[in-house]
């Protein structure tokens, strides 16, 4: 009953609606920048240094940007049903990005920033073959990172935004791919960076996580009903485990679900952003929160 995840089919897609999400995400981060991330004109650094001003802990300013985006976000996407009614459905996704975006940028910044500032709990950078796992690992996440942005011209409101209730792919495997994606991601990094600071942004995010998952189902239970009861009885939130219990069934191809273009983009953009690293890291570096 579900949808078919992943599904981008060339002689659908529309040039002027790839056009118009261009134009919008170029305003999108002209005006980001400007309002936000330029120290000259923006609010970041004056909201980064109110929020360490709370603390000098880096470990509980790591916390507490995470729980200003997790309320925003997770409160705006349960209002979300009631929001849309009042102000429509492309209204709402601008304002729950306008506001979502800034904080997920400010909270990324300082993690890079801060990453290495905490107390170093152990060491296994030199640990032979620990890179290439944990490389390996991170890379894998974003596979279950990316199908919260299947929709792509919806998230720009170029195209009206729905509840997706997917099936196929990723679904299969878990019910809530971001929240497994961050969860190895989270474990990834802690690992290799080892330090109080990277504990406290991976309990932040897991536990923001989490919640989006119970979250996610009641919300997509209250729009979808009964549809959604029979995904959510033939899928799980743990890895695999309704493939191996047996309620999920694997077609003979199921493969051919994963052979789609959305999958290659995200791989060249992972791999893009892994060897961007360092070009993150000096702006990150450059805005001084």
């Amino acid at each position: 009953v579900g949808e078919d995840s992943a599904a981008f089919n060339l002689t659908e897609q529309k040039i002027t609606s790839w056009i118009y999400f261009a134009a919008i995400l170029g305003v999108v981060l002209f005006i980001l920048n400007v309002v936000w991330i330029d120290n000259s004109t923006g609010f970041g650094k004056a909201f980064v240094d109110a929020v360490s001003g709370l603390s000098d802990s880096h470990e509980v300013v790591m916390l507490i940007l995470i729980l200003v985006f997790a309320v925003f976000h997770s409160g705006m996407a349960s209002l979300r049903n009631t929001g849309e009614k009042i102000i429509g459905e492309r209204a709402f996704r601008v304002i729950f990005a306008g506001i979502s975006l800034p904080l997920a940028v400010t909270t990324i910044v300082y993690f890079i920033n801060h990453r290495y500032d905490g107390i170093q709990l152990w060491q296994l950078q030199s640990t032979p073959g620990i890179h290439q796992l944990l490389w390996l690992s991170n890379f894998i996440s974003f596979f279950f990172l990316y199908p919260s942005t299947f929709n792509l011209l919806e998230i720009a409101a170029v195209d009206k935004p729905k509840i997706h209730l997917y099936e196929t792919g990723i679904i299969r495997i878990t019910r809530h791919p971001q929240m497994v994606g961050q969860v190895i991601w989270c474990l990834a990094h802690t690992i290799w960076i080892g330090n109080s600071v990277a504990v406290a942004a991976s309990i932040g995010l897991i536990s923001h996580h989490l919640f989006g998952a119970w979250n996610g189902d009641r919300r997509l239970a209250q729009r979808h009903g009964e549809d959604f009861e029979i995904v959510k009885r033939r899928t799980s939130i743990v890895p695999f485990a309704a493939i191996l219990d047996g309620r999920q069934r694997l077609p003979a191809d199921f493969y051919k679900e994963f052979i789609r273009l959305p999958y290659l983009v995200i791989t060249a953009l992972t791999l893009g952003a892994y060897f961007a690293h360092p070009l993150m890291q000096t702006a990150s570096f450059n805005l001084h929160w």
